[in-house]
């Protein structure tokens, strides 16, 4: 498979499938939907079993485990604590990483690492875990990151 470089804009063809909505399975779903309410997101939708907030590039939706689990015809996992994985929430600066770092954490999300400059990468990264520890990666990475660049384009910007 070819890789993609940076400035690639063909690297998504129009075949491609557009995976932009992550559905959290609540295990509270009401104080986990009030959480993200105090970030001030676009909620596009309410209901007492499903909600779903807008963001540039993703639709971020909260939906009951037990529900979720039904759904997908499984168990579901009521987790043991630790990272499973990580949602990433790109902003624009450096700057922005510790000032929606700090709203997060005003809402009532657990700041797991500090905003620092990035280990891994040039830019600069925080993690923090809403009420339910789902965790999120806020980053900013220089405009040579080829994820970074990838994660652009699949936004339209």
């Amino acid at each position: 498979m070819r890789q993609p470089s940076a400035g690639d804009t063909r690297a998504m063809s129009e075949l491609s499938p557009l995976a932009n909505l992550i559905t959290l399975g609540a295990r509270d779903f009401p104080t986990l939907r009030d959480f993200y309410r105090r970030l001030d997101w676009s909620q596009v939708m309410d209901s007492d079993d499903f909600a779903a907030f807008e963001l540039r590039g993703v639709v971020l939706a909260l939906f009951p485990l037990l529900q979720l689990a039904a759904d997908g015809r499984c168990d579901p996992d009521l987790g043991s604590g630790g990272i499973r994985f990580s949602i990433g929430i790109t902003v624009e600066t450096a700057e922005a990483v510790d000032e929606l770092a700090e709203k997060m954490r005003r809402a009532g999300a657990r700041v797991t690492k500090e905003p620092v400059d990035a280990e891994f990468f040039n830019g600069r990264s925080a993690y923090l875990a809403d009420p339910e520890d789902n965790f999120f990666e806020i980053v900013w990475a220089q405009d040579a990151n080829p994820v970074s660049a990838a994660v652009r384009r699949s936004a339209g910007l």
